[in-house]
């Protein structure tokens, strides 16, 4: 079984991943970093 297969990808509405991509965005700037950010849902076995 594979990590992944525990951490599907989150299923977020459009405000919500437009909050994530702004917050990377002001990341990248105070750290000149390509910061990227990944929203998951883990899963309950």
């Amino acid at each position: 079984m594979s990590v992944y297969e525990n951490f599907p990808v989150a299923n977020l509405e459009e405000s919500q991943l437009a909050k994530i991509t702004q917050l990377e965005k002001e990341l990248r700037r105070e750290t000149n970093e390509n910061i990227v950010l990944i929203a998951y849902d883990e899963k309950d076995e």
